[in-house]
């Protein structure tokens, strides 16, 4: 694999970081900005809304340009943002911090993919696609742990000072490594956009996505801040548990692919909407108490984020029989489902906790998976449905 794609491992791994990091920094942050943790909830949701506008709409008004200069111009928008979140002086500067550098994210993954097959052969392009995500998984497993920690004992703004400084070394090595002749893709109008937005399939296949992974962010979002106040644990451990949830996420990530490639994505996708929604409502009886609390955080993990690469390969799917003129785009509208999830889960979360107690989010966000496992169930039938016509 070229150096340059390791320019964009390091950019996904700094970006991962500060997206999830915060999830950890929440108890913190709403106690030195003297804010309430459903207003500290709000960062991820805004965060998460930057990324749902950036993708699909940053995305189409930039492609006619540089592929290397825009990847270098998101970039220093992503330092930008976490050099002013390093230097909020308040909670609103704060936010829009993190809009800003959600706006950088969602454009950055959406031209990533693009730009990884690029810079390799034709039978290595799947490979260098995953090599580039591989970023994310890592940061889930050591950048979200260790950035935590960091905001911890060194304050919380040095946390975004530190995902800075991996933005700048990304930046140096993405101007230095990445070919400036690199091939656009074809434009991905607004028009073309909307019309994948009519596709009644496609939009239920959103509402998966959207519903199946905010449920699990209802609760994820306030974590830190139930394993302190509800379980119990110190605020020096947190970093320990969200390594662990962290390595979690990373072994399910990778079974729930596997799963979907046997059994096919909606059979993949009940399986482990089921066991979600069941390790939520588990949850919230196990997290009095810490042991039975830190292995249900395991047994989560596994299946939270399991359901990424069967959404994933399904929307696509869908896509090459609803809209083969526009699969890419539908799948960048995937990605922008999956933050207006996070989003709402965060918002929801956020007003759980406003109005009645912490661990209220876990059986609420196990509800919401249960509705995201019926729309699974339903688009299945249809499929059944649409093939039993078929022949």
């Amino acid at each position: 694999m070229p150096l340059a794609l390791w320019a964009l491992t390091l950019s996904a791994f700094a970006i991962g970081t500060t997206e999830f990091v915060i999830v950890g920094l929440i108890p913190t942050i709403a106690n030195d900005l003297s804010v309430t943790l459903p207003s500290a909830g709000l960062l991820v949701s805004l965060y998460a809304l930057g990324v749902a506008v950036g993708a699909p709409v940053l995305t189409a008004l930039t492609g006619k340009l540089n592929r290397k200069w825009l990847l270098l111009a998101l970039m220093s928008l992503f330092i930008i943002g976490n050099l002013l979140a390093w230097s909020s002086p308040n909670y609103e500067a704060l936010i829009m911090a993190r809009i800003l550098t959600g706006l950088a994210h969602g454009v950055f993954f959406s031209i990533g993919s693009t730009i990884a097959t690029r810079l390799v052969s034709k039978d290595k392009e799947a490979s260098a696609i995953a090599l580039m995500f591989t970023g994310l998984t890592v940061a889930l497993v050591t950048g979200v742990p260790l950035g935590t920690w960091i905001g911890q004992h060194f304050g919380w703004r040095a946390t975004f000072l530190v995902v800075s400084t991996l933005g700048i070394i990304a930046l140096i090595g993405s101007f230095i490594l990445v070919p400036n002749n690199l091939k656009s893709s074809p434009s991905a109008s607004i028009v073309k956009q909307v019309s994948v937005l009519l596709k009644p399939r496609l939009l239920l296949v959103y509402a998966m996505t959207a519903i199946g992974y905010g449920g699990t962010f209802v609760a994820f979002t306030f974590l830190a801040s139930i394993l302190e106040s509800v379980s119990g644990f110190p605020q020096s451990s947190i970093a320990l548990i969200m390594l662990v949830y962290g390595v979690s996420v990373a072994a399910g990530n990778i079974w729930g692919g596997k799963l979907a490639d046997k059994v096919g994505p909606v059979s993949a996708l009940t399986t482990i909407f089921s066991a979600l929604s069941g390790v939520l409502f588990i949850f919230y009886f196990t997290a009095p108490y810490p042991l039975l609390a830190l292995g249900t955080v395991l047994i989560w993990g596994a299946f939270a984020f399991g359901n990424v690469p069967g959404l994933q390969v399904y929307v696509v799917q869908i896509a090459e029989r609803e809209a083969p003129h526009a699969v890419e785009v539908a799948s960048g509208l995937n990605i922008a489902a999956f933050n207006v999830g996070i989003a709402l889960g965060a918002i929801i979360g956020g007003h759980i906790v406003d109005q009645y107690r912490l661990i209220d989010t876990a059986w609420v966000g196990g509800i919401i998976v249960i509705i995201a496992l019926l729309l699974t169930r339903l688009s299945g039938w249809l499929d059944n449905k649409q093939t039993l016509v078929t022949a």
